[in-house]
């Protein structure tokens, strides 16, 4: 089965399970911008628990913009205070070292589109896990697509999915204990290799 996707940023393992396990990927490029989505966040697990990342984008909910057509507000400092959490968060799980070079280029490039940028973070998440990129997208807007899975829900952070994955070990569970569908940076950086085997085992419902 097809699977119908918002491209999120560095989407949560949520995502990356309906996208390893779809026959083909279609990402939706044709609807309006909301706030509050995933579309311009990732939560990982910080010291004090789960901790939102944010990518400030120049938005006007009067516009009604498209998603395709909304830029980052690039004169924040947030690719730097995003790679400092990461570091923060991460550098004594057992793969930080492993895939962090790998990542840091997508915090030092300038960007402007935030459907581009995601595209691209999602992209370069495939090439760390050696796996083959390909999607299509869509043409237009369709409330209810025919023949196709639509997992576009899966981009609202309001309506969180109450499904819990498999527990895997994270830096801060002793403290707060497993945190499930986080970005998927927290799986690749605590689990590594593992990460396609993982989300292959997982069973989405939507």
């Amino acid at each position: 089965m097809d699977v119908l996707l918002h491209p999120t940023y560095f989407p949560n393992i949520a995502h990356f399970v309906a996208m390893l396990q779809a026959d083909h990927i279609v990402f939706e490029t044709c609807d309006n911008y909301q706030k509050q989505t995933y579309r311009n966040r990732t939560s990982i697990y910080a010291a004090n628990g789960k901790l939102d990342l944010n990518v400030p984008v120049v938005y006007s909910q009067r516009n009604r913009q498209l998603y395709r057509d909304v830029d980052i507000f690039n004169t924040e400092n947030w690719q730097i205070q995003h790679l400092k959490s990461l570091e923060s968060a991460y550098r004594t799980s057992p793969f930080y070292e492993f895939y962090i070079d790998d990542l840091i280029p997508l915090f030092e490039m300038e960007t402007t589109s935030i459907m581009e940028f995601n595209l691209k973070c999602i992209s370069r998440i495939f090439e760390c896990l050696q796996l083959a990129f390909s999607y299509k997208t869509t043409e237009r807007f369709d409330m209810n697509p025919n023949a196709i899975l639509d997992a576009r829900g899966l981009a609202s952070s309001r309506k969180e999915i109450k499904q819990v994955f498999k527990p895997y070990a994270q830096v801060f569970d002793e403290k707060h204990g497993f945190i499930s569908n986080l970005s998927i940076l927290d799986l690749l950086f605590n689990e590594g290799p593992n990460t396609e085997l993982y989300l292959e085992a997982q069973n989405l419902q939507l």
